[in-house]
């Protein structure tokens, strides 16, 4: 079984870690920077992290997926967007992990079956799901994995069943 990260970019980050032996750990940080931090100490603390979660997963991460979000409704918040993408994707090639970014839309309808469906939608469903999400960021990457999870098995079945 492969070992997989989904993230929830953005100053507030939700991640789901789906380790090799089956169990799903998850949560939230924050990115924040504070009146004494340069503007580029977000980034620099994120890719920190990714170092602590490749160690949490055993030193092996075999793909990392991320919401890819195509439209902002702030300047600020699509700048932030992209200093997280940037770092991530180079923290990505850097380590050689296969990294892919998943639609917002794709993620919510196969969250809800609506690919409009609002925050407090997706939360709910995870928490259906069984998941107990702090907020909507942590319900968001626990989404993109359940995501993930269905396309790999639907990927494998149909190669299995052409055999």
């Amino acid at each position: 079984m492969t070992t997989v990260l989904a993230l929830d970019l953005g100053t507030q980050t939700g991640w789901s870690l789906l380790h090799h032996d089956g169990i799903i750990t998850s949560g939230t940080l924050s990115f924040k920077n504070d009146r004494y931090q340069g503007g580029g100490m977000r980034y620099l603390r994120f890719c920190r992290w990714l170092d602590d979660i490749k160690d949490l997963a055993g030193g092996i991460l075999s793909e990392v997926y991320f919401e890819e979000v195509r439209r902002h409704l702030g300047v600020d918040a699509a700048h932030v967007y992209g200093g997280f993408l940037a770092s991530l994707t180079s923290w990505c090639e850097r380590e050689a992990i296969p990294y892919e970014g998943v639609s917002v839309g794709t993620i919510k309808h196969h969250a809800t079956g609506k690919g409009n469906a609002s925050k407090s939608d997706v939360l709910a469903s995870m928490k259906a799901k069984g998941y107990n999400p702090q907020d909507n960021n942590e319900a968001d990457a626990l989404a993109l994995l359940e995501w993930v999870r269905a396309h790999q098995h639907s990927v494998a079945y149909s190669s299995h069943r052409n055999q």
